[in-house]
């Protein structure tokens, strides 16, 4: 709850150059904010998705890039932690409830991203089709990628309430012992990198939807039904 609250912070450690700990977590907090902005946009599309489908599909193609990169960063970090660095073994580990919810936010994450794909490779059509039977239920590509945002929706919810106060104020530098962190260029320009590259992936999913844009694929069944009944 301190964590949560912004009250108690992780003490990471300031190296030259790359800055270190310190430098990975401020890049770690502007990319999750960032993804937190678009997941949000992403998810009001839903209020309306067949009047923004194309703000859903540009959206979900962006987050692509840059959930991987988060993802990489998250995994530096605990790779460093794990092969003994020493600035970052004296950083420590995140709150444990935190280690528990963060690769279940990526893993959630991934599967959203993945699946949205998945329904963007295949289209309309194909993607409500049953891939198989569980529960007595048929599960489709669409099914897979609806059970996927759901998981997402809760976990990450969770993880939010825990990491968005911190990641504010590694962004603001609000700490009392903040100090200018080595790499800000470098950092800088990863994330504008990530976000050039994220837009032209949005771009070009968007492109290769056009099944799920003309005629909106989930609505398909409905106009069939009201054709023939004219």
């Amino acid at each position: 709850m301190a964590t949560a609250l912004g009250h108690e912070a992780r003490h990471d450690p300031v190296l030259a150059r790359t800055g270190g700990p310190a430098g990975n977590a401020q890049l770690t907090a502007w990319l999750g904010l960032v993804l937190l902005a678009l997941f949000l946009v992403e998810t009001a599309t839903l209020l309306d998705l067949q009047g923004l489908i194309d703000v859903h599909l540009l959206v979900g193609g962006a987050l692509v890039g840059l959930a991987l990169l988060k993802t990489g960063t998250t995994g530096w970090r605990i790779a460093r932690y794990y092969t003994g660095s020493a600035a970052y073994r004296q950083a420590g580990p995140p709150p444990v409830a935190l280690r528990v919810l963060g690769p279940l936010v990526i893993l959630t994450s991934l599967a959203v991203l993945g699946t949205g794909l998945a329904l963007t490779a295949v289209g309309s059509d194909s993607g409500r089709q049953s891939l198989f039977a569980f529960a007595g239920f048929q599960v489709s590509t669409l099914t897979l990628h609806q059970g996927a945002f759901a998981a997402w929706l809760v976990i990450t919810g969770l993880h939010v309430l825990g990491r968005t106060m911190s990641s504010w104020q590694l962004v603001r530098r609000r700490r009392r012992d903040a100090s200018p962190v080595p790499g800000r260029r470098a950092r800088a320009a990863v994330i504008a990198l990530s976000l050039a590259l994220s837009a032209v992936v949005g771009v070009a999913v968007l492109q290769l939807s056009g099944s799920w844009r003309h005629g909106f694929g989930f609505d398909d069944r409905f106009g069939a039904h009201h054709h023939h009944d004219d």
